[in-house]
């Protein structure tokens, strides 16, 4: 790969005052020992019993098109509020076919209560015939059903939720088409006025009537196309007035940067300073940290504090991106995916000081150099109180001459106290499969308190991976917001007990143009006691409950004071 020289902001960080700890949030104190790989691991696909039959069709049709290596996106969400989860894929088809009746659309299934999902896209309106890549969930109008946004290749599309199991295009009269090719987005509430605004990842300039073919060395043979084939494209953010309109605001908040080849995005508060943060992954180039200046304000400080390039200077083609304190020191780490020859990358967070890259020292390096990563998620899975990294894998281009494979195993990594060890061939059949995977999604669609997994594989059945790992005691958390946005992303949790302490907080964006239920799940290992939250809300307010109960679900709703 080349070497990617990126300017670092116009002014140095403050970084004594505006990354330290808050004082109402003390850094978590865990003790670190290694232990061995556990045993604990098992996951069963589902999506054939539930009804989920999905295949992305990447609309392959032997030219190679740069559009057919990268869509593939899925969202658990609870569209029509009932408490039972729905998923939602997008879908791709013939990438030179303008949208028509004829085209496959995107799909919805609907969650029952002990039943099978039942396919409704049509019936509820949410069937968009795009040729689509990603999506982004959330209640943007803040009347308790969640819209969707779907990114794509041509068009971009917003779906408001009518509260009724329908829902209708507003994308005019809300201003947030883009016609550019759009990949993965996120909410968020940048500017902390009390709605959710809008990131959207842009790729690169590509023409979808007039597709650029690229041909294999010395051959006519066409080739996927690099992305420095094609001039980058700026992102686009588009700002949430409140009244059901949006207006563009990315140039003016100071939210583009050089090289810009957009393919994941999060949205969170990466150096405690208690305002929303935008890290974007670029695909070649180096990645953007947007730290949030107030006032609408953004300064683009990846480079700066050690999270724009690998280890070794380089730019790297990421694409997806995983998000969690795997570390326990109270700020929020980052988890990269890669190509192939790359391996993927762990950021670890030290606050004041910035990033580290931390991938050879807790041995991923070895283990991903010969994947090529997309969809990609941080949690624990086995509620032990430490985090693994699931990573869809697959490669861009069926025809790289039998080099490096098509078709890749997925992979999981468990943390063990210093370093991380893969635990993915004795967790069930699916992990010794091959497939081309994409977006990946997680819900607890069986509501039993531990996330489940759905995949998107290009031209291959979607998988729905249900959680059967052995378990340690939990505690799920479902938020409303009360005073600023509905859906609080930005939600921060400590749950403390004894001397365990935990952070998660509930991000924007993340994955591979995919979206997560909106929930937290802790895991805290074989101990019952009960635990205290310390909870801060997007909105600053700072709530605590103690001797809160193990192994079930809680509804926190937003305090008056």
């Amino acid at each position: 790969m080349e070497s990617v020289n990126s300017s670092p902001a116009s002014s140095p960080l403050n970084l004594p005052s505006e990354v330290q700890q808050p004082s109402t949030l003390p850094r978590p104190s865990n003790s670190i020992s290694e232990k061995k790989i556990p045993q604990t691991f098992h996951f069963t696909d589902v999506a054939d019993r539930l009804g989920i039959q999905h295949r992305y069709d990447n609309g392959a049709l032997g030219q190679s098109l740069m559009v057919e290596a990268t869509g593939g996106g899925v969202g658990w969400f609870d569209y029509d509020a009932d408490g039972v989860l729905d998923l939602f894929f997008t879908q791709g088809g013939n990438t030179l076919e303008e949208p028509s009746a004829s085209r496959i659309p995107d799909v919805l299934f609907r969650g029952q209560r002990d039943a099978e999902f039942v396919s409704v896209g049509a019936a509820a309106g949410l069937d968009d015939a795009e040729y689509s890549q990603g999506l982004a969930i959330a209640d943007f109008d803040n009347d308790g059903f969640d819209d969707v946004y779907v990114t794509s290749i041509r068009h971009n599309t917003l779906f408001q939720n009518q509260g009724d199991g329908t829902f209708v295009n507003v994308t005019a009269t809300a201003g947030v088409d883009d016609p550019r090719w759009s990949t993965s987005a996120a909410w968020g509430d940048l500017d902390r006025d009390g709605d959710l605004d809008l990131y959207v990842c842009n790729y690169v300039d590509f023409d979808p009537a007039h597709p650029k073919i690229c041909l294999r060395l010395k051959s006519s043979v066409p080739a996927m196309c690099n992305p420095k084939d094609f001039e980058p494209t700026p992102d686009e953010c588009f700002e949430n007035l409140g009244d059901g309109t949006f207006r563009p605001v990315a140039q003016a908040w100071g939210l583009h940067g050089p090289g810009n080849r957009a393919l994941g995005v999060a949205i969170a508060d990466f150096n405690n300073d208690d305002l929303p943060d935008i890290y974007v992954a670029n695909d070649t180039t180096a990645n953007f940290l947007f730290l949030n200046r107030s006032s609408q304000r953004f300064e683009e400080s990846a480079t700066l504090l050690g999270c724009a390039l690998s280890a070794h200077g380089t730019g790297q083609a990421s694409m997806g991106m995983a998000v969690g304190d795997y570390d326990g020191n109270g700020f929020l780490d980052l988890y990269l995916t890669h190509f192939t020859g790359e391996w993927n990358t762990l950021y670890r967070n030290l606050g004041p000081e910035g990033y580290q890259d931390r991938t050879a020292l807790v041995g991923l390096v070895a283990p991903t150099l010969e994947k090529l990563g997309f969809g990609t998620v941080m949690t624990d899975f086995d509620q032990d109180g430490r985090v693994e990294l699931f990573v869809a894998n697959g490669h861009v281009d069926p025809g790289s001459g039998g080099l490096e494979e098509y078709e890749m195993q997925p992979q999981l990594f468990t943390f063990l106290g210093r370093t991380f060890g893969e635990s993915g061939p004795a967790a069930g059949d699916y992990f010794q499969q091959k497939r081309v995977g994409r977006g990946v999604g997680l819900g607890d669609y069986d509501n039993d308190g531990d996330w489940d997994l759905a995949i998107v594989h290009h031209n291959a059945p979607a998988a729905v991976l249900r959680n059967d790992c052995d378990r340690g005691h939990w505690l799920k958390l479902k938020a409303i917001g009360r005073f600023g946005t509905r859906t609080p992303i930005g939600l921060r949790v400590t749950l403390r007990q004894g001397k365990l302490a935990l952070m998660q907080e509930l991000v924007g964006g993340t994955s591979y143009c995919s979206a997560h239920e909106s929930a937290l799940i802790f895991g805290v290992g074989q101990s019952s006691e009960s635990c205290d939250l310390e909870i801060r809300w997007p909105t600053g307010k700072m709530q605590r409950i103690d001797k809160v109960a193990l192994d079930q679900t809680l509804q926190l709703l937003e305090p008056d004071q």
